[in-house]
């Protein structure tokens, strides 16, 4: 099947979806602007933060169904058995449109998240070998570090080996893997310089928040 003129259109729903800033109103729930607190960053690490282990696992699960749901709905109703360049390309085009916008929501001034649980979504529609490998990375780094953002670097960086080792020759998933892996890195600049600095904040696995009032 080869999508029509309409479903191009699609990325911009994508865009709509990825762009509702779900950790701020989880903070909003509970009366607190979330990007006034912590990092100041409206993803589920900061959430996780400021507000604990529930509220922190709220909001990823929130950010991961941007990325995975519309996507799979798509990918499975729409596209059940086509597997043409074309179909993948829109997939692909839709997910990274997810990502951006929640990395760049418009209702915070295109400020948002990290993109990383949103990511993580999009790699379980399209490439769950994928997710499972970088995610198995991620659970590790995390347990053993207690840093979330090590974490999420070394899940970005194996992307590309584990997209080309799953899918050779696929150029369109390595090409999405190379831009989600890379966009997620350069997310985490500021995380990078505090690493290097022996700054970076570490995670608690309490379920109680800190004070933050």
């Amino acid at each position: 099947m080869i999508p029509n003129t309409y479903q191009w259109l699609w990325p911009v729903f994508f865009y709509a979806v990825g762009s509702i800033p779900t950790g701020y109103l989880i903070g909003k729930t509970r009366g607190l602007d979330i990007r006034q607190h912590g990092s100041g960053n409206i993803g589920a690490t900061n959430v996780w933060r400021v507000m604990g282990r529930n509220w922190g696992l709220a909001a990823f699960i929130s950010d991961f169904l941007k990325g995975f749901l519309p996507l799979y709905l798509v990918r499975t109703l729409s596209f059940p058995d086509a597997d043409s360049w074309t179909v993948t390309l829109l997939l692909v085009a839709c997910g990274i449109a997810a990502i951006l916008g929640h990395n760049y929501t418009p209702w915070l001034g295109f400020k948002g998240g990290k993109g990383i649980a949103t990511s993580a979504g999009m790699l379980g529609a399209l490439m769950p070998p994928v997710l499972a490998v970088a995610l198995s990375l991620w659970i590790i780094a995390v347990l053993i570090t207690r840093t979330v953002s090590i974490g999420s670097i070394l899940a970005s960086v194996v992307l590309l080996p584990a997209a080309d080792w799953f899918y050779p020759g696929n150029w369109i998933y390595i090409g999405l893997a190379t831009l989600a892996g890379g966009l997620a890195v350069w997310r985490h600049r500021a995380n990078i310089q505090r690493l290097r600095a022996g700054t970076e904040s570490r995670i608690e696995f309490s379920s109680k928040k800190k004070n933050v009032t």
